[in-house]
């Protein structure tokens, strides 16, 4: 059996299933090769980028500090954040109204929210893909066996022999859709542990900034 032979003999929903399987490995694969490069550095990033934070004598040095370890913009959009509470920027605003700790409350979660959703952002589509494309290679695989059959009904004396074949390239769809669903399933479950590694250390260095900003007077 080759690919030709098996796309001239299947139907329309044989190649319209085909075609979402190849359609659904492209797009998982091209999201874990980004998601991959982006969490590995991210996970060594923020733990850089913090330290780097910390050993700074000022906010405004720690931020400039930051541009430079920072390279995924992970730990410093809280922190800019944070700072335009601090200097006062938003004054005469609704977000200025309330007392300081509601407003870093507020700014630091906004931010903090953006970022996790820039590595969130795939995951949905991972989940989707490990989930479904095994029932996409089954309906291929259950029409194909259909489809074969009812051809071989026509055409005479059914053998073992005739009905191999047909039923054979028809559970390929079956083996194509667990293939593209497996690698959606295993990356999902490692960048959410990474993900999770993340955000505890991005939501621990908003406490303590927060805390920081607190007890240190406006403007300073």
């Amino acid at each position: 059996m080759n690919a030709w032979h098996w796309w001239h003999q299947g139907d329309m929903v044989t190649r319209i299933s085909a075609v979402l399987l190849l359609a659904m490995s492209v797009a998982s694969w091209v999201v874990i090769l980004w998601k991959a490069r982006l969490l590995r550095r991210a996970v060594s990033g923020v733990e850089r980028s913090t330290a780097a934070f910390w050993q700074a004598p000022s906010l405004a040095v720690a931020a400039q500090r930051l541009e430079s370890f920072d390279r995924d913009g992970l730990v410093l959009p809280l922190v800019n954040a944070a700072a335009r509470v601090a200097d006062g920027a938003q004054a005469g605003t609704l977000a200025a109204s309330g007392h300081r700790a509601q407003q870093l409350t507020r700014v630091l979660r906004d931010a903090l929210h953006r970022v996790l959703g820039r590595l969130q952002f795939g995951q949905v589509l991972l989940a989707t893909v490990g989930s479904t494309a095994p029932f996409v290679g089954l309906l291929g695989t259950v029409w194909g066996i259909y489809h074969a059959l009812t051809a071989l009904a026509g055409g005479g004396q059914v053998t073992i022999e005739r009905v191999a074949g047909p039923v054979g390239e028809a559970l390929v769809m079956t083996a194509a859709g667990l293939a593209v669903a497996i690698p959606a399933v295993l990356a999902y479950n490692l960048f959410g542990r990474w993900i999770g590694r993340v955000e505890a250390d991005l939501e621990g260095f908003a406490r303590d900034l927060r805390e920081l900003l607190l007890d240190t007077p406006s403007g300073d």
